[in-house]
């Protein structure tokens, strides 16, 4: 199991490092605009910058992930980003839910090893 969340957390932090960072230097061609709600919705992220802002949670949850250190920091960076994926994804692109939900499962793969990091925030009371 050990193997496997290693695995899980280097495929995961490079794929947001890498994904993070063409949100910010466009190394990557850009796609031609997908049509309809998707589409127009993709279109005001990119051209107000709210893409910029999630481009720099990604590529800092995922560099957490990749160095090994503050990985909780990284899982919780990375939460709200996968949690747009996905709702992105069922709502407004369900061909593309395969790559949110593959992206969900080494998320959690990940979060099940780091749970004890979180045990206090699923507490009741406070101590």
């Amino acid at each position: 199991m050990k193997i496997v969340v290693l695995i899980a957390r280097i495929l995961l932090g490079l794929a947001f490092v890498v994904f993070g960072l063409d949100k910010l230097v466009h190394f990557f061609p850009v796609p031609p605009q997908q049509p309809g709600v998707a589409g127009e919705f993709s279109h005001a992220m990119m051209t107000s910058h709210y893409m910029a802002v999630v481009g720099v949670f990604e590529f800092t949850g995922g560099l957490l992930l990749l160095i090994g250190r503050f990985v909780p920091l990284g899982l919780c960076l990375l939460a709200p980003v996968i949690v747009n994926i996905l709702t992105f994804d069922i709502l407004m692109m369900p061909s593309a839910l395969t790559i949110g939900l593959v992206v969900l499962l080494l998320w959690l793969l990940i979060f099940y090893r780091e749970r004890s990091a979180f045990a206090g925030i699923f507490r009741a009371k406070a101590a």
